[in-house]
């Protein structure tokens, strides 16, 4: 086997990539699920052709808008907790053994929710798929990181932020279709079914070479790298480009962190994390990735994205959504193979700067009324997301700091995520009525804030990240 040929992966490891980003399509799927089935869950939508009840079960569900925000605000408390104990699973069970638990809670979780006949099932439901979510998304980066061949690792990170795409763009499609008295169930039921078959497959995938060199299995670690990439690969040559890859990449002067790698060092656990200084860095470098990521306010835009873009096309209101994830889709494509050749960080800073430019624009055309241009800066700003401030972070995540810390960074990095998410998508709609004081044609106040906070943000990111 050449040297190229060592750097690849065979069929069963691209095999091996898809089972594994099987948790990042739930954790999209999910997100937008709701979103799609909202009006006929809730009984806002009634068939007078249909009978109340179908196989059993009560064509929706009646609930206040209060009830059905508890409803979905459970995906977020789910994932906080997810992703807190994600490092936990991961360390102990493996990175297989997290991924078949977040196999299974999808799968319970959604059926629970599939087969519901009040609110509280529903909650239960909601709240068991989301802390699959959290561990999944923790997870999966970690994952394909682990299995990638050294000179594929970024453009393998992309994927996760691709899997998360195609899951929102997926449920936003079968809603068109299935959003129906009878039908909406059926949703999370194919949710179920696609993790049911992922953990009847997993006997089939290895685990993580990384972790299993962490644990001393030399053997297994051996065998699982030459199903992965080749079973003529050196397992014993350390090559110099896959060595680099493998260090953190923070400031050239940080040497210390570039060290801890070395050696089967127990997993540090997150109050380990916080208490050490040799790893404050790289622990600091994901909060401000995560901070930049939430703060740029994309799940408020997505958010707001209907009521400002139906305004210049009433007729088409219902296809708006899908609209911006299919343009979310096609831009995430561009990283998978700039990443490498541009860098991390300039890609960031190309998104970044893109955002900001968007956010001035919508705030700009909302204060004064010109709706076409708010709509077309909420497409740019949707683009420029999905071309550096969305996947970006998921693929640094395992590059900053050494194996035996990852999973705890992770799980901070991405309990954060959580939870910024939920306080921003909280506070959204007050805050924009507080800066608007009442007046409509003010209500673009809040995307300056936004701006702002993302500037400030990206500039302390920029100030630890290396790239």
């Amino acid at each position: 086997m050449t040297s190229k040929d060592a750097h690849t992966f065979t069929k069963y490891g691209w095999l091996v990539c898809l089972w594994v980003l099987t948790v990042s399509f739930q954790y999209g799927y999910h997100t937008s699920a709701l979103n799609q089935l909202q009006a006929v869950l809730t009984c806002k939508i009634a068939d007078p052709t249909t009978t109340p009840m179908y196989y059993g079960l009560p064509t929706c569900i009646p609930m206040s808008d209060a009830t059905f925000s508890v409803v979905t605000s459970m995906y977020t408390l789910g994932g906080f907790f997810g992703s807190l104990s994600a490092n936990i699973v991961m360390d102990r069970y493996g990175r297989k053994g997290a991924s078949r638990l977040s196999a299974v809670l999808t799968a319970a979780g959604s059926a629970i929710f599939g087969l519901s006949s009040s609110v509280s099932p529903l909650i239960l439901g909601r709240f068991l798929v989301g802390l699959a979510a959290g561990l999944g998304i923790c997870l999966c980066p970690i994952y394909l990181s682990e299995i990638a061949p050294a000179k594929i690792k970024g453009n393998l990170g992309v994927l996760t932020q691709l899997a998360i795409v195609i899951g929102i763009m997926v449920t936003q499609g079968m809603g068109f279709g299935l959003a129906t008295p009878r039908q909406w169930r059926l949703v999370l039921f194919i949710s179920s079914g696609i993790s049911i078959f992922q953990y009847f497959i997993s006997p089939f995938v290895v685990e993580s070479p990384s972790y299993l060199n962490r644990k001393g299995l030399v053997d297994q670690e051996k065998l699982a790298i030459r199903r992965l990439w080749g079973k003529d690969h050196d397992v014993s040559r350390t090559d110099p480009e896959e060595r680099d890859s493998e260090e953190p990449l923070l400031s050239d002067g940080d040497n210390t962190t570039e060290h801890l790698s070395t050696g089967r060092q127990p997993a540090m656990t997150i109050p380990q994390l916080v208490a050490s200084t040799e790893l404050r860095r790289p622990l600091l470098t994901i909060v401000a990735a995560m901070t930049s990521q939430q703060i740029s306010g994309i799940n408020a835009v997505l958010y707001y994205s209907n009521d400002i873009l139906s305004k210049s096309l009433p007729e088409l209101a219902s296809y708006v959504s899908l609209a911006i994830t299919i343009v979310n889709f096609f831009m995430t494509f561009p990283p998978i193979f700039l990443i490498e050749r541009v860098g991390r960080k300039q890609l960031i800073q190309i998104s970044v700067a893109g955002a900001l430019l968007s956010h001035l624009a919508v705030g700009y055309g909302l204060n004064n009324g010109l709706v076409t241009l708010s709509s077309i800066a909420i497409t740019t700003f949707v683009m420029s997301f999905a071309f550096g401030l969305g996947p970006v972070p998921f693929v640094i995540i395992p590059e900053v700091a050494p194996p035996r810390a990852v999973s705890a960074i992770s799980s901070v990095g991405l309990s954060l995520n959580w939870s910024s998410n939920f306080v921003i998508g909280l506070i959204f709609l007050p805050l924009r009525n507080f800066l608007a004081n009442g007046d409509p044609m003010k209500e673009g106040r809040i995307f300056y804030l936004f701006a702002a906070a993302l500037l400030c943000s990206t500039l302390w990111f920029s100030k630890l990240y290396r790239g």
